[in-house]
């Protein structure tokens, strides 16, 4: 009776929050960055906030920021957008998750929000971590 608890518990220690650049969008004025986030955790999070930092494409920062995922689901993947006034899509080299500002849920160890996070991008700047 107590293995399956402990096969739960074990299977959430590999669990993580996968993060993927999917989109580079340019807007009137704007960029507009869309992420695909994935928890694999058993816990819901109710709010999850990452600080990130956009890199030009010679390597400077451009932009220190905030990205407000708002509720994550354990389980299915949620698509997120963000519209940043100002930046020129095509000059975006490089976007770091810098680390989390928030991870809040009912019974969730905010370490869960740290790492080791899954990166990915699918379009030309690089997404690290």
């Amino acid at each position: 009776m107590m293995l399956a608890p402990l096969a739960a518990k074990a299977d959430d220690t590999q669990a993580q929050i996968e993060l993927e650049l999917n989109a580079l969008d340019p807007g009137e004025g704007s960029c507009r960055l869309t992420f695909v986030v994935v928890n694999s955790h058993e816990t819901p999070l109710d709010k999850l906030v990452y600080e990130t930092v956009l890199f030009d494409a010679s390597g400077r920062v451009e932009r220190l920021t905030l990205f407000d995922f708002g509720a994550v689901p354990s389980g299915p993947p949620r698509v997120r957008q963000f519209d940043i006034p100002g930046l020129d899509c095509g000059n975006i080299g490089r976007v770091l998750i810098n680390g989390p500002s928030a991870c809040d849920g009912a019974g969730v160890d905010p370490m869960i929000c740290t790492g080791p996070l899954k990166l990915g991008s699918r379009t030309d700047a690089e997404l690290i971590g």
